[in-house]
């Protein structure tokens, strides 16, 4: 079973999309005018009702966008690519919402209210903004804090039952009541948006996430009395691990932290990380790498090169011997530090400003 709070190191997607109804990606890919490279790339999957938010783009009707955040720990690559979607998604008649996720944080993870709103400002919100993300036209609140939400998660209850939660995020007798109640918080943060404007909404996740998405949609189908429109959804892969499996916060030897600094360390992690290289350069030489299996050229295709001429070079390259990992290796710590370099400078400027944000909520 795949929920928000535990999720396997080997997920299989074909597997979870056609248990779980999701519509492959590249079905609607040729109906988008410009879309994100992650699209492209099929790091973008999988959708639920991708449809509704393409007519909304072609037709410059505004839609809304909902990303939650549930600080735990320090923020690394694998987060940065739902902050990279929001900043594509800007470029359109959008509206923006982050809950900040800290009732569940408490519940589900025993997280105090204080640390919580300590991580958002200075690891989540402070990357959000020197990564670009335009904060202007975008709400962002703690779900603690909006009565509006609360409230309506309150009248949202009575649409589901407990065998119902049971079935799709396999809570237990000695789960607290506040974990089981968190997902309803969820639902009301993904529709409250339609409360003032009946318009679409999209929840770009993780599959991980999916369990909100089916229980969004399914609560919004019984609620004939608010007309909600099901949101629609959108799922990435997950980034590889440093060493393999899913990249996390709480295993600091499989990640790259976007506070990180350039040191001996982070090269020695880069440097070690699983490659889809031969077991001996003659051998590489003779039959080229394998870069499906390759962390290092992950890394290239979700985050470090934008152009698609390159990174098929590159591609090529590792596939015909002619680039050997060690070199591959070397040039990805240097545009890891140029990039970390970059974000460092941004960050500084932008953490007044994340702080102004949470404590005017």
């Amino acid at each position: 079973m795949i929920t928000p709070w535990d999720v396997s190191e080997d997920v299989d997607y074909k597997k979870t999309m056609e248990k779980f109804g999701i519509r492959p990606f590249k079905d609607v890919l040729h109906k988008i005018e410009d879309p994100h490279y992650l699209m492209r790339r099929g790091v973008i999957f999988g959708h639920r009702d991708f449809e509704n938010i393409i007519k909304s783009i072609n037709e410059k009707k505004k839609f809304a966008v909902v990303s939650g955040m549930m600080p735990s720990g320090k923020m690394h690559f694998g987060h940065k690519m739902i902050v990279d979607q929001l900043i594509y998604y800007q470029r359109y008649n959008v509206k923006i919402y982050i809950p900040i996720a800290d009732l569940e944080a408490y519940w589900a993870r025993g997280m105090d209210f204080e640390k919580t709103k300590k991580l958002a400002i200075e690891e989540y919100i402070t990357n959000y903004i020197a990564l670009g993300l335009n904060l202007e036209d975008t709400d962002i609140y703690l779900q603690s804090k909006k009565d509006v939400v609360k409230d309506l998660s309150l009248k949202l209850a009575k649409r589901v039952n407990f065998s119902e939660m049971k079935g799709i995020y396999g809570f237990s007798g000695d789960t607290n009541i506040g974990h089981i109640f968190a997902p309803i918080l969820q639902v009301a943060d993904i529709l409250h948006p339609q409360l003032e404007e009946k318009l679409p909404v999209l929840v770009p996740v993780g599959i991980d996430q999916d369990p909100h998405i089916r229980l969004t949609r399914d609560i919004a189908g019984r609620s004939k009395d608010f007309n909600f429109i099901p949101p629609s959804s959108t799922y990435h892969r997950f980034i590889t691990g440093l060493l393999g499996g899913k990249m996390s916060s709480s295993k600091g030897d499989t990640a790259i932290f976007l506070s990180d600094k350039p040191s001996k360390s982070l090269k020695k992690k880069v440097m070690s990380c699983k490659t889809g290289g031969r077991e001996t350069l003659e051998e590489q030489r003779k039959l080229g790498g394998i870069p499906e299996e390759c962390v290092v050229y992950e890394f290239y295709v979700y985050h470090l090169i934008g152009d698609d001429k390159e990174l098929k070079e590159i591609y090529n390259k590792c596939k015909s011997g002619e680039l050997m990992c060690g070199a591959c290796k070397k040039h990805c710590y240097e545009k890891i530090v140029e990039f970390l370099n970059d974000l460092s400078e941004k960050r500084e400027s932008a953490r007044e400003y994340a702080k102004e944000i949470v404590n005017n909520m």
